[in-house]
């Protein structure tokens, strides 16, 4: 069964950067589908690249590439996101698109006739997010709904039937939403208050509710509380907490939950000897955890090397991606994962049977190689949607010492400078009197989002200190 995940939705009370807004960031650069790749390039267009069966590589055709090809004719592109075999887009207009596999109407145009280039999703405006499940999608709206549309066999749409929806519609009961990712045959939401709630099926226990009964609407996760990111497998479930740590529950055959044991789990167990987690990614059948230091860490299904520590051997607790450091995302495919580096270059490992990896070659690998023939990736989605006030950062990466630049302030005072870790701490604090002035600060290498204020506007960046 295929499977992808994309998550989260921009934070944007008072700017504080929690790890919904890093997930919001990066993690719809980098995506994975079933047994395909897409990357956003920096020029707001889309590159995507592996199995092309159904036309989900939105090129006009259904030829599989083993690097890299452009998406179509669309433009304006700041999100993307791949389902088992389609591919979703979100453009700077708030509309949606879509292209690939229709055969239960997942891509929202009121057909179930494939597509091989983009068509727009009917009927939906003011659309934030986009997230995939197998054969279904899902719009998270600016007033904080959620629309779904697509295979709908165990209600996983939830709209309290099981009926498939070729056309988005509204999802029973939600409001508030932030974040959702979409599974083999259920759906996750996270709403504004750091709750969870799950619908569809529920056989593996992956809801976490202490029960494997199945809903048609959504219900909320008893028990779990301070989740700020969410990531569905095929059919086991993550949740990123404040605190750094990662909990997990479902399916366990294979050691996705990263317990230590393969025994499936209906309540939500921790992940062993996990701090610091910044980002969560979910294959099939395994787990990807970003940790604050740019480091890479994975568990469950490894047959094709998707764990990429150059064996082929699952593991039921996490080990590290070997040969990776300044990681900013991550994406999952089926068999495949996917890795975003601070110096804009994209690493793959995994199965590779339709080119998924980007290397040019079908041969799957258990190290991490290089996607080539990339374009340049985008470097934020918060810098696309949110950065209303432009300012630059050099060097950037750095040591710790760097400048800020504010060139055209218009005659607008600087009232504050603020350095937030990736789980949302604030970590450094000042008050800046020109438009031009050299920070120092003793923090350690990591990820950080510098918010700069005036008394009109505000801006952000990323800030990566090596």
């Amino acid at each position: 069964m295929k499977k992808t995940v994309t998550i989260a939705r921009l934070a944007t009370a008072g700017f504080l950067f929690s790890m919904l807004s890093v997930n919001t960031v990066y993690a719809q650069i980098v995506t994975g589908g079933a047994y395909h790749s897409m990357f956003l390039c920096n020029d707001n267009t889309a590159m995507t690249v592996g199995d092309n069966d159904y036309g989900q590589l939105g090129d006009g055709t259904s030829q599989n590439a083993s690097t890299p090809v452009p998406v179509g004719s669309l433009t304006g592109l700041i999100a993307l996101s791949g389902g088992g075999d389609h591919s979703l887009f979100l453009k700077q207009d708030n509309t949606a698109w879509a292209t690939g596999e229709n055969s239960y109407g997942q891509l929202g145009d009121g057909t179930t006739v494939d597509k091989e280039t983009p068509v727009q999703v009917n009927g939906l405006t003011q659309i934030e997010k986009i997230a995939s499940g197998d054969y279904f999608s899902l719009f998270l709206k600016q007033d904080g709904t959620v629309w779904a549309c697509g295979e709908n066999s165990d209600g996983q749409l939830g709209v309290g039937t099981t009926t498939d929806e070729i056309l988005p519609v509204q999802v029973n009961g939600l409001s508030a939403m932030v974040a959702m990712a979409g599974g083999a045959y259920y759906t996750l939401y996270l709403k504004q208050d750091s709750t969870v709630w799950a619908t569809g099926s529920n056989n593996f226990g992956q809801h976490g509710d202490g029960t494997n009964v199945g809903k048609l609407t959504p219900e909320q996760i008893g028990g779990l509380t301070e989740i700020v990111g969410i990531a569905c497998g095929g059919n086991h479930s993550l949740f990123l907490k404040q605190d750094g740590t990662v909990w997990a529950c479902g399916w366990n055959g294979t050691g996705q939950l990263g317990d230590g044991t393969n025994v499936n789990s209906n309540t939500p167990l921790q992940i062993s000897g996990l701090q610091g987690i910044i980002a969560i990614q979910a294959g099939y059948a395994h787990s990807l955890f970003l940790k604050q230091d740019g480091s890479v860490w994975s568990c469950g299904r490894n047959t094709a090397g998707q764990l990429g520590d150059g064996t082929t051997v699952d593991k039921n607790t996490p080990v590290q991606v070997i040969g990776l450091t300044g990681i900013l995302a991550l994406g999952g495919g089926e068999n495949h994962s996917l890795f975003l580096k601070n110096d804009n270059t994209v690493w793959s490992c995994g199965t590779n049977s339709s080119g998924q990896l980007g290397n040019g070659t079908t041969a799957s690998d258990s190290t991490v190689v290089n996607v080539i023939g990339l374009c340049t990736l985008a470097s934020g989605v918060i810098e696309l949607i949110n950065n209303h006030l432009p300012f630059n950062i050099y060097p950037n990466p750095g040591k710790g010492i760097f400048t800020v630049d504010l060139p055209n302030a218009k005659g607008q005072t600087i009232t504050e400078m603020k350095i937030m870790s990736a789980l949302g701490s604030l970590v450094y604090q000042t008050t800046l009197s020109q438009k031009q002035e050299t920070i120092y600060t003793n923090l350690p290498a990591g990820i950080y989002f510098l918010q700069l204020r005036t008394e009109k506007e505000m801006g952000v960046k990323k800030l990566v200190i090596e």
